[in-house]
């Protein structure tokens, strides 16, 4: 389990092919902490690493997971965001979040205002997901609060420190994004379906 709460950037500098997966490896600050098994968020992936270097780790995304995530657009050179798993007597800083992606989005406009900037998003609605005003949500691994939430989108304002400290600063119109809804209004929206 992971809180949405981004520890640091990894940057890929390889990306293996192998059948139908893809191994990314990356170096970031705190992969001579990883061990192999370890599950780590990868822009909101849980993935876990499979290989140890000197300063950078390996893991593998399969089929379904390049399927239903941005992780087949990587290339070498971007940045990732990461978060180990929470440590069970550590603060609950953001929201649960499972590393378990429920589908994309496509960011729709980037407005700079003085001291922050709003980022829009759409995603398709027909795959049952909704956001809530004042919500939580997770972009890319980054545990955020909607607003402006309609059928199929949604916004949210990033802050100088998050746009600093995650891949929010590399983030354009027409990026594709990782979306896991909160799991609380998940189980909610399914249980007044099954009614």
């Amino acid at each position: 389990m992971f809180t949405g709460i981004i520890e640091t950037l990894g940057k890929v500098i390889a990306i293996e092919k192998e059948g139908s997966n893809l191994h990314f490896t990356l170096e970031s600050p705190l992969s001579h902490e990883l061990k192999i098994d370890q599950s780590v968020a990868h822009n909101g992936v849980c993935l876990t690493v499979v290989k140890m270097g000197n300063g950078t780790h390996t893991v593998t995304a399969v089929d379904e997971t390049l399927k239903k995530t941005n992780l087949k657009q990587l290339e070498i050179g971007h940045e990732v965001n990461l978060e180990r798993c929470m440590i069970a007597n550590g603060r609950f800083d953001g929201h649960v979040v499972q590393g378990h992606v429920d589908q994309t989005a496509v960011c729709t406009a980037k407005t700079t205002l003085d001291g922050s900037w709003i980022f829009d998003f759409e995603y398709d609605a027909a795959l049952g997901n909704v956001t809530v005003e004042k919500g939580s949500i997770c972009i890319n691994g980054v545990s955020l609060t909607c607003f402006k939430s309609g059928t199929n989108t949604f916004s949210v304002t990033i802050i100088p420190y998050t746009m600093e400290h995650t891949d929010f600063k590399q983030l354009e119109s027409g990026d594709e994004v990782n979306l896991e809804f909160d799991i609380i209004g998940k189980y909610v929206s399914k249980l007044l379906n099954n009614r």
